[in-house]
Order: structure tokens, then C-alpha cells, then sequence
């Protein structure tokens, strides 16, 4: 294993071991003995890990973007096994299957639950798996800062002026998205509080906002979120994942910025006012209702309090799909390729209509230019969506589900979405599905974060050597 690969895996394996043994303190504190010890073997499992790591290092390997991928793909099979260790050896008597289901659904930050009743469980455990979202969530952004060359220049230059990404650029990158990530989980932790939510509650929420999780520690929010004013705060911290990480970063050093680096977020902050004008003007909801339904669907939260099922269903799942910022922990196609997207095809059609006109090939509120190969790298990611969706939908329906709720459940999976009634999904259990179609939601929820693009880059090295 190259150095980069062991610095990489062994630095999430350290903040899994710390969690471990925080929840071992915590069950011991509070008395809750029952699921104590399940604890110590992710524990003394992820230590053995990084020595192991260490003993099989190779030095001065060359780091290429296909041991980057293989790296980060490791990691998404790797943590979340050592993640379902405390599920398996808790006192509920889980199968396997569903203690990797869960884990993977944490670390992956979708949300999915085998529980039916969150009361029912030990508090420890129910840390746990908010804290494996915590862990995903920050996972998500590393991978993203590590992946960076195959995503387009725009972007690159978003996050940064240096004009070459090297190993120290993205240490100092990954140092302030840790910080960042930290603040921002405390603030929405004080939002929370100033709202009525006990410090149990806050603490895990904030674990699971921050991370676009869909995990809730409790069954009902609506108890807590019994006033509009309640209701519109905890709206607005689910934006936090919507917006870019970088977001608060910038503004506080806005006289440091170019403007390059709020585009994205202007063009989300457009969006989302011109998403609650809409709705607003007409479909009429009560407010508060309605800046929850919107903007739990762009961060790719997910949750949602009313247990009536929306028959707006179809629209929230657009929301889904199109998603937040690029360096953010929502999923989602990105609006900004959507938008990029729709800027070149009316600029294309144009300059056949008038081909005597020059048509200047810009995003706006950006100076540089639409590049071709950023086209087609867009264009791949929704071809790759449109065929992710056929294929675990109709593999869905293979086993035995509706047309409806396989698209539904497909979507919701690949955007790493909790289910609610605002998607008409509420009352879907996932302990009853059979294995195959719980392989498939794991397999299509870690392709979610991960983005097909990256796996295709893989097969064309592996598969298509010639």
C-alpha cells in the first residue's frame, strides 16, 4: 500500500477508533452496560488496522489518480465494516447483512434504517450511528479534495488560486475542510439548542445536518418543531450542506476573494429563492412547511416531520436530483452542471440560428469560458444517472416492488437520501427486503458517493487496457 493511501485510510481509521472509545465513556457514564463492550471491537479491530496498514507500506510508489479512486473506493468497504462491528455484537441480535446495511447507509450519509422504533434503542447505539454519519460526511469531502483531477478547472479554482494541486495544497485544503466541518457541526448544535432540542438530540442532529444525514435519534420531530419560528431555524441549518463548505471561509476573508469563488453558491442562492417564490406563489402551503419540504430535498437531508404523504412527491424528487454545491455533503447531479449545461445548449442553438452572431460561451457571474471537455464530462454525468437509475430501479422491481416505489427507492438511494413521506416513502420498511435487494441499495448507495464516473475510469484501465 502506497504511503499516500496509508496516511489517507489510517487518518479515518483514527477518528473511528476515537469515536469508539468515546461511546465506551459515554455507555459508561450513563450506565448503559448493555451494548458497552460492542464497542471495543471496532476499537481494538481499527487499531490492528493501521498497524497492519503500516507494516505493508510501500515506499516512493507513484501516486496515480487510479490508486486515488482505488484508495477512496477501499475506504467505503473498509470503515463501514468496522462500523457494523457494534450492530453485530449489540444485543439486538442483527443479522450481518443488515449490519452492514446500516453502516453503509451512516457512512454513505443516505439514512436508511432496519429500525423501526428509535426509541426502543440503547442511546449509545443511537450515537453511534449519528457519529458514522459524521465520519461519512467528512469522508465525502476528503474524497472530493483527492478526486479533484477529474473534475473540471472551475471547480479547482473554486477552492483554490494555486495553479498546480499538489500533495501540500491538498493538506492545507483538508486541514480547513476539518475545521470548517467542526464550527459548522457546533453551530447548528447551538441553533439547535436555542430551539428546544435537548442537548442529546441537538448533539446527534447536528452530527446527521452537517453531514446530509437522514438519521433522526428520535422517532418525531414535530414536538420539538411545534412553532413556525422553530420550524424555519431548522430549515435553515439543513442549507449548511446545501451551500459550499468553503462558503463561511470565503465570506469571512471576502476582501482575500475573487469573485470565482462565490459563483457557485450565487447560483444556488438564486435557485433556492426562486424554488420558495414559486411553490409559495403557487402552491400555497403554510410557509414554514414549505421552506422545510425545499430545502430538507436540495441538501439531500431528507427529513421531514408530517406523516401525511405529499402528493408534490415527484417535484421534491427533482430536488433531490439536481441537489447542492460541489463541495458540499448533499449528492445530487449539482445544480452548477445542470446550469452550465443548459448555458451551452441555448448558446450552441443560438449560434446555428444566427450564425453570423458570436456567442460567448460563459457561465454567468464567471470569466472563464465553457470548456468541451467540461461539456462532456457534465453530459457523462447525467447519461451515468439516467443508466444508474434504469439499472437499480429495474432490479428493484425484479424483487417484486411497483414501478413507483422501485423509482422512488432508486432515486432516494443514489442521491443518499433518507426516505419520508414528502417522497412517498414513509412507511417502507427496510429490515423485511430480502438480501439481494439489500446487496443492491448497498452496492448503489456507496456508487452514489463515490459517482459512477470514477468507476468507469477504473474499467477503462483494468477492462480496456488496449
Amino acid at each position: 500500500m502506497s504511503k499516500f493511501s496509508l496516511i489517507f485510510l489510517s487518518s479515518f481509521l483514527i477518528i473511528t477508533s476515537l469515536f469508539s472509545f468515546l461511546n465506551i465513556i459515554y455507555s459508561y457514564y450513563f450506565n448503559l452496560y448493555l451494548n458497552a463492550n460492542s464497542y471495543l471491537y471496532s476499537l481494538i479491530t481499527s487499531i490492528i488496522l493501521i498497524i497492519f496498514l503500516y507494516l505493508f507500506k510501500k515506499e516512493g510508489s507513484k501516486i496515480t489518480i487510479y490508486s486515488k479512486i482505488l484508495t477512496v473506493l477501499s475506504g467505503y468497504i473498509i470503515i463501514p465494516l468496522i462500523i457494523s462491528l457494534p450492530y453485530y455484537f449489540s444485543i439486538y441480535n442483527l443479522s450481518f447483512i443488515n449490519c452492514i446495511f446500516e453502516s453503509i447507509s451512516g457512512f454513505t450519509s443516505t439514512g436508511f434504517t432496519i429500525f423501526d422504533n428509535i426509541k426502543h434503542l440503547d442511546e449509545s447505539l443511537i450515537l453511534w450511528r449519528s457519529t458514522s454519519q459524521w465520519i461519512g460526511g467528512l469522508y465525502f469531502l476528503f474524497s472530493i479534495i483527492i478526486l479533484i483531477d477529474i473534475f473540471d478547472d472551475n471547480l479547482k479554482k473554486s477552492l483554490t488560486n494555486f495553479l498546480s494541486f499538489n500533495s501540500d495544497e491538498a493538506i492545507k485544503q483538508a486541514t480547513k475542510v476539518l475545521i470548517l466541518y467542526i464550527c459548522l457541526t457546533i453551530s447548528i448544535f447551538i441553533i439547535l439548542k436555542f430551539i428546544d432540542f435537548r442537548n442529546f438530540d441537538a448533539f446527534n442532529f447536528s452530527l446527521s445536518v452537517i453531514s446530509s444525514g437522514g438519521f433522526k435519534p428520535l422517532n418525531q420531530i414535530n414536538y420539538i418543531l411545534d412553532e413556525d419560528y422553530k420550524v424555519i431555524l431548522f430549515s435553515l441549518t439543513l442549507l449548511i450542506s446545501f451551500f459550499s463548505i468553503f462558503l463561511s471561509y470565503n465570506l469571512f476573508f471576502i476582501k482575500n476573494r475573487q469573485f470565482n469563488f462565490f459563483t457557485e453558491d450565487l447560483y444556488l442562492l438564486f435557485y433556492l429563492i426562486s424554488l420558495i417564490l414559486l411553490f409559495f406563489i403557487f402552491f400555497g402551503e403554510n410557509f414554514s412547511s414549505l421552506l422545510l419540504s425545499i430545502t430538507t430535498s436540495v441538501s439531500n437531508v431528507g427529513i421531514y416531520f408530517d406523516k401525511k404523504e405529499n402528493e408534490l412527491f415527484f417535484i421534491y424528487l427533482i430536488l433531490v436530483i439536481i441537489g447542492g454545491s460541489f463541495f458540499s455533503t448533499s449528492s445530487g447531479i449539482r445544480f452548477y452542471k445542470i446550469i452550465t449545461l443548459l448555458r451551452f445548449s441555448i448558446n450552441e442553438l443560438l449560434s446555428h440560428s444566427k450564425p453570423k452572431q458570436v456567442m460567448v460561451n460563459k457561465v454567468f457571474f464567471d470569466d472563464n469560458k465553457i470548456d468541451y471537455n467540461i461539456i462532456n464530462k457534465y453530459f457523462l454525468t447525467i447519461i451515468i444517472f439516467i443508466l444508474s437509475l434504469t439499472t437499480i430501479s429495474s432490479l428493484i422491481s425484479i424483487s417484486g416492488y411497483s414501478f413507483s416505489t422501485s423509482l422512488k427507492l432508486g432515486i432516494l438511494t443514489i442521491m443518499n437520501t433518507v426516505n419520508s413521506s414528502l417522497y412517498g416513502l414513509s412507511n417502507f420498511e427496510f429490515e423485511s427486503i430480502n438480501y439481494f435487494t439489500k446487496l443492491i441499495l448497498i452496492i448503489f448507495m456507496i456508487i452514489g458517493r463515490v459517482e459512477l464516473i470514477t468507476i468507469i475510469i477504473l474499467f477503462k484501465k483494468y477492462l480496456f487496457k488496449n
